[in-house]
């Protein structure tokens, strides 16, 4: 179990004002969900304000005391960290980046090598691939091959820190692992199965496991579908299916007729077969199996959320016996897509407050400590009323209850 560092001094506020407008948000829905966007028309005041920021900047009063003139891109750079060089506020990237309506991808445009030029206007302050902001020709050597741009463009934060989580966490609903094919059987006698190993699953009648064209062949693993309870309400967001491995298909369910020793014949349903490729823990039998997740090039743009947020904890991902979560690692929060939750937002995370008898005073009237900044996350994936969040900075253990807001 991680231990609570000791608390910090001075109060937080319960809900910061907004720190970016409506630009943030047309830059993040388009980067990240382009289909989500849809959901949240834009109108024509708020088309106006994301135009004026980005012509705009933001205030010199907001860059970081040392932020270079001029910065080379280097190979091991992501755009959380450029921000962090520039900004004292890094979630204000799309205000300094100058992201308007017709230019928002340039993110994905941030190559190793690039030069980027900072530039100061009336009190105000951009930033530019070349001087001037005109458009800048990116050089390349010559090479055997190319690189695709999810492979070069620069990514937000390392990537190997929420790879795993982009497959992982899923959200169902209570009778979804309960309807979805399971391992019935293993061709080796032992029940604790591993990589490698090759398992027979069934579907149900009306969608067996079949090898049709379109049909999907890859499949994640899951085990258990632990409720998600809303530490407010107690409501329950979702069930969290338990991530065991991953498994490709190599034949399809099929029937088998057979004859009964007795002059007739009985038809015999045959699983479908599947290998094992990896898996996180043992696969037993009695698993479901989930096709895997869609994968596709998400660059996310830090950026705040345009509404205020008041989420709260609602689980440590993976860490059923521990606590407390620390920095890069994952929890789950009760806001989601229906709440306009969005990947790339950033939040300011707080303490929860504990409860604490006055010991100074004879009554011993009970107290509530005020929440306090404990660091900040970043949302990376949605479901409709949950979020997972990776915590980027932690200065205290960050437990069930704690709450997420607006960047402070």
């Amino acid at each position: 179990m991680r231990e609570k560092m000791n608390k910090l001094s001075g109060s937080a506020k319960s809900c910061a004002p907004r720190m970016v407008g409506t630009l943030a948000l047309i830059a993040g829905t388009a980067l990240a969900f382009g289909a989500q966007a849809q959901n949240y028309p834009v109108t024509p005041k708020q088309r106006d304000t994301a135009q004026q920021v980005a012509s705009r900047g933001v205030p010199l009063a907001e860059l970081a005391s040392n932020a270079p003139d001029v910065y080379v891109v280097k190979r091991g750079d992501t755009l959380w960290s450029i921000s962090g060089l520039y900004l004292l506020k890094p979630w204000r990237w799309p205000e300094l980046w100058g992201m308007n309506l017709q230019t928002i991808r340039n993110p994905h445009l941030i190559y190793p090598g690039q030069t980027l030029y900072l530039e100061k206007v009336d009190g105000y302050a951009r930033l530019s691939t070349s001087r001037g902001g005109a458009s800048d020709v990116v050089r390349v050597s010559p090479r055997t091959r190319t690189d695709s741009v999810s492979t070069s463009a620069l990514p937000t934060i390392p990537q190997h820190l929420i790879e795993p989580f982009l497959v992982e966490p899923e959200v169902v609903s209570d009778k979804t692992l309960e309807l979805a094919p399971r391992i019935v059987a293993s061709a080796e006698t032992r029940q604790i199965l591993g990589t490698g190993d090759r398992v027979y699953a069934r579907g149900s009648t009306s969608q067996p496991l079949l090898t049709e064209p379109g049909e999907d062949r890859s499949y994640r693993i899951f085990r258990n579908a632990i409720a998600l309870k809303d530490p407010e309400t107690g409501a329950i967001l979702g069930y969290e299916a338990q991530y065991v491995g991953r498994a490709e298909m190599v034949r399809g369910e099929s029937q088998e007729v057979t004859p009964d020793g007795k002059g007739g014949t009985h038809t015999d349903p045959v699983p479908a077969t599947l290998d094992i490729v990896s898996i996180k823990e043992e696969v037993r039998f009695g698993d479901r199996l989930l096709p895997l997740a869609t994968r596709s090039f998400v660059n996310y743009v830090p950026h705040a959320p345009l509404d205020d947020v008041d989420a709260r904890v609602v689980s440590i991902y993976g860490s059923a016996a521990v606590n407390y979560a620390g920095q890069n690692q994952v929890v789950s929060i009760n806001r989601g897509a229906n709440d306009g939750l969005e990947p790339g937002m950033i939040l300011t995370v707080l303490t929860k407050g504990e409860r604490i008898r006055d010991k100074t005073d004879d009554s011993r009237t009970m107290i509530k400590l005020p929440s306090e900044a404990n660091g900040m996350g970043m949302v990376f994936r949605t479901f409709d009323n949950v979020s997972y969040v990776l915590l980027l900075q932690v200065r205290n253990g960050v437990g069930v209850g704690d709450r997420l807001v607006n960047p402070q």
